[in-house]
This record gives structure tokens, C-alpha cells and sequence, in this order.
């Protein structure tokens, strides 16, 4: 069992993603190569879940176990058999069906009757005294809305007052995409069995699944020897994409950059991106602007180099920069559009953010030099789709976005999916109180200077994120979520990009 210590709602889980139909086509042979069979791995799915269910909520006593009519409700039918034989009491209710069950749910059943136990109807009254619901009504298999009774159950596990552990996933919740097209079981606890699959890390995941464990029920070895097609990130990566500098190191060596943007009555946009540049590293950041906004920036930045956007600052900033940064604040008039128009000629590393994608959406072009970071919403325009499309297969969007727009794309948002045509990773960071103004800008900023630190496109991209992300979780830590700002970060940041 892996370590329960909690650390941001997660333990100790793996940073390999694998697709949920990967595994359960991969099952049977994993199960052969380490000479088990698939109901012995069912009796480990179900022991490792018995287990963290007397850890988690050692004082429960009547345990209640809800059972699809899949091998997810196989697992509950063994874990319901161990919670009876311990002394606890157990209520098991069961979906029923004209199909038979799959072999090992079969077993798993006929087990739990020889051993006295019953199974009852989801829809015979529930006992009002239960302290613990075991959810085992739909797995990974999942592709729509739940339909009756399960729909009806998950609303009702969902209003009782008892905690609830969901096996392998939550109820309702899809494993490929995090999307949940109908009722869902709002988990306080997810033990995952095996890999771990990407809907448990995106989408609508961090609203369902609760504190999340892993186990791999004892075919490490085995997936040792797999490729993993996608990778969770967290802060643990940092130290190994962001090495100490040489003692003999100055100020031209940390890179120069640009960032281009605030129109007027958006300053603090700007302000914000060439702040977190600095205080991400790099070594000399120079900021174009409108005249107005100079000497508030100034005033509360000194460090920054801050000039009006002209015709000739731009190009002479453009020359002398090695990254560029547009967007923060650019808005989608004729004095951001012009500038935007230069900037696409450049063939330098930059990165392009806010109205820098909505005027790229009506102007869409292909550029592998280039790092975009939409939202949701610029994502949909970026694609001409809604948002509901984008938020219900996150990572296909990601993938569509590189196809159509090159470069490295960080679709942002609870579980941040990051890509390029070789990579998918899902940035396991970040919270609730995140979602404030400016804090994109401050990602802007962040990897660009990471950009301009000569971190490869991609390598910036995920550790910027993962800083940035983690430093909004330390500060959760510290102060609680509402009313974080974005410039808080900075009191932060420092400890991300010096791991």
C-alpha cells in the first residue's frame, strides 16, 4: 500500500498515466506474464481497498457497499466478504440485470453468499446508521451519463452522511477524459488500482474523487516494463528541470526578454507578467507598453526596463530580446493587433497568452517556436467549438490544439493539460483559489523566463506550470484559498524555482 501521508488532497502516486481502455485490454496479460489470474488481482483490488478503508475510517462500523453489475462490483462483493469476517457489519446492495456478470464478479458474488452474506436491491431502503459507503457501481469502462437505477443510487450515496471510498474511480466519472456527463459519486476517498488513468486528474475530477491512493496490486514489475504514453507532474520534477546555477554566473546569462501588452486600463496585466519574469529568473526583462502605464510600472517595479510600444522600440526590442512574451493585456484593437503582426515574423522562442490567442484564433497560423497557454474559453475560440467541448475531453483538445497551431500548448485549468506533438502531461497542481484575476499573466511571465533561461520549449513549460501551481498550493496552505491574488505568488515562487 502506498504512503498515506496527504499532501495537497493527493498521497504518494504514481507519475505514469496510462488510458483506462489501455489496461483493461493490457489486464489479462499482465496477469499471465506474473502467473496470477484476473480474480486473484480482484482479491488484491479488494484487500488494498479493505485496508485503507480501516486506516482511513478506522472507528466505522456498518459499512455500506453498493455493487454494479461490472467487475467493479466484483471488488465490492470480496471487500463487503473481508469487512464481514472482521466483525463489521455490512449492508451489500446490488444492481440487478438480465445479463450475467463478468467471471470474476461471478465468483466474487457467489463468494459472499457462501459466506452468508445477502444482496439486496438499490433500491430497498437504505440503513439510516451506516457509517461508511463503498462505492463499486460503475469502473473505468464508463463512456456516458449513468443510467437508472445506478443514477438514482449515486444520488442518493451522494445525500447520506456517511463518508464515501470509491473503488478504482468514482461512480459517473469518465476515466479517459474527467468529464462527467451525468450523476457522480462525490468521493472522499479514491483508491486506484493498477495505472493511474487521466480522468482522475482533470476535467471535473477534483470535485468527485477526494483524497486519492494508489496501488498497483503487485504488477510493478510489469508496468516497469511498459511506456507510459502521458505523465503526471508535480513539484518533485522541479529539481530535476531547474539545476543550480554556476557561482560565476551573471546577468546576461539568465536570458533577455520581452513582454508586450497593456492597453490601456490593463497595466497591471503587463505589470504582472514582467514581475513574475523577474522573479522566475530571468536576467533582464524590458517591457513594452503604453506610455501611461511607464511610470506606475516603474514605481512599483523598478528592476523592470519599461518603454512605450512604438514601431522602432518594438524592433528594437525584438532584436535585442531572446524570448519574446505578448499578449497580457494586449487587447484586439489596431495598437495590439500591429504589434502582434511584427512578433509573428519573429523566429525566436516566445510565448503567446490572452488577446494574443483571440486575435490568433480570427488569424490562425502553425509555428513550432511557440508557446500558447489558453484558457478554456480561448481554447473553444482557438478550436471554433464551445467550452463544453473543450472541458469534456481536455486532453483531445490539447492534441487538437498542437495539430492545428504547433508549438507547445498548456490548456490551463484544474489539472493543466500540457503538450506537444510528442508529449501529454496533466500538471497535478494548483487549486480553487487560483481562479483570480492575473493569474495567467503570472504563468506568462514564469515561463517565459524559463523560456529565456534556455529551458527547452517544453521542459519550461511544465516546470513553470508546476512552479506556479505549487506556489498557489503553499500559499492555500498557509491562508486558505479565497481572496488569493495573483502578485501573492511572488512571496512563493522564490522557493519553486530554487528546489
Amino acid at each position: 500500500m502506498t504512503d498515506h501521508t496527504q499532501k495537497n488532497n493527493r498521497v504518494s502516486i504514481p507519475h505514469q498515466i496510462w488510458p483506462a481502455a489501455w489496461l483493461r485490454a493490457a489486464e489479462p496479460q499482465a496477469a499471465a506474464e506474473m502467473g496470477i489470474t484476473l480474480y486473484d488481482l480482484m482479491q488484491r483490488a479488494a484487500q488494498a481497498a479493505y485496508t485503507l478503508a480501516r486506516h482511513q475510517y478506522p472507528h466505522s462500523r456498518h459499512w455500506l457497499v453498493l455493487c454494479g453489475h461490472g467487475n467493479n462490483g466484483g471488488d465490492g462483493y470480496v471487500l463487503a466478504r473481508l469487512a464481514r469476517e472482521a466483525g463489521i457489519t455490512v449492508t451489500l446492495l446490488a444492481q440487478g440485470g438480465d445479463n450475467p456478470l463478468p467471471d470474476e464478479a461471478t465468483q466474487a458474488r457467489a463468494a459472499w453468499l457462501d459466506s452468508g452474506g445477502t444482496a439486496g436491491c438499490l433500491a430497498a431502503p437504505w440503513p439510516e446508521d451506516a457509517d461508511l459507503i463503498i462505492d463499486g457501481l460503475l469502473g473505468t469502462g464508463l463512456q456516458q451519463a449513468p443510467r437508472a437505477p445506478v443514477a438514482a443510487a449515486i444520488t442518493r450515496a451522494n445525500q447520506h452522511p456517511a463518508p464515501v471510498l470509491a473503488l478504482d474511480i468514482p461512480s459517473g466519472l469518465l476515466a479517459e477524459t474527467g468529464a462527467t456527463p451525468g450523476a457522480v459519486i462525490c468521493a472522499d476517498t479514491t483508491i486506484t488500482f493498477i495505472t493511474l488513468k487521466p480522468g482522475l486528474l482533470t476535467g471535473k475530477a477534483r470535485d468527485v474523487v477526494g483524497q486519492l491512493h494508489h496501488h498497483d496490486l503487485g504488477l510493478g514489475p510489469w508496468l516497469a516494463q511498459q511506456q507510459a504514453p502521458m505523465e503526471r507532474l508535480d513539484e518533485t520534477g522541479l529539481a530535476g528541470w531547474l539545476p543550480p546555477r554556476r557561482a560565476t554566473a551573471n546577468k546576461g546569462d539568465h536570458g533577455k526578454l520581452v513582454v508586450i501588452g497593456g492597453d490601456t486600463g490593463t497595466c497591471g496585466a503587463i505589470r504582472m507578467a514582467g514581475e513574475a519574469a523577474l522573479r522566475a529568473g530571468a536576467g533582464l526583462v524590458r517591457v513594452l507598453t503604453r506610455a501611461e502605464n511607464i511610470a506606475p510600472i516603474i514605481t512599483a517595479r523598478p528592476e523592470l526596463m519599461v518603454h512605450e510600444l512604438t514601431p522602432d522600440t518594438l524592433s528594437d526590442a525584438l532584436a535585442w530580446a531572446d524570448v519574446v512574451v505578448i499578449g497580457p493585456g494586449l487587447g484586439q484593437q489596431s495598437w495590439g493587433k500591429r504589434a502582434l503582426q511584427k512578433v509573428e515574423n519573429v523566429r525566436k522562442p516566445m510565448l503567446w497568452d490572452a488577446d494574443a490567442l483571440n486575435l490568433l484564433a480570427i488569424n490562425p497560423d502553425k509555428r513550432q517556436n511557440r508557446v500558447i497557454t489558453p484558457h478554456p474559453g480561448e481554447a473553444a475560440r482557438l478550436l471554433n467549438c464551445t467550452i463544453a467541448d473543450i472541458e469534456n475531453d481536455r486532453l483531445a483538445a490539447s492534441r487538437r490544439l498542437v495539430a492545428r497551431y504547433g508549438g507547445t500548448v498548456v490548456l490551463k485549468g484544474a489539472g493543466s493539460v500540457i503538450a506537444d506533438t510528442e508529449h501529454l502531461c496533466i500538471a497535478d497542481v494548483g487549486n480553487a483559489g487560483m481562479a483570480s484575476a492575473g493569474m495567467g499573466d503570472v504563468l506568462s511571465g514564469i515561463i517565459g523566463a524559463l523560456l529565456a533561461q534556455k529551458l527547452p520549449p517544453l521542459i519550461a513549460t511544465c516546470a513553470g506550470c508546476v512552479a506556479h501551481g505549487a506556489a498557489g498550493d503553499a500559499l492555500a496552505r498557509d491562508s486558505g484559498m479565497r481572496g488569493m491574488l495573483a502578485t501573492d505568488l511572488f512571496t512563493r515562487l522564490p522557493r519553486f524555482v530554487n528546489p
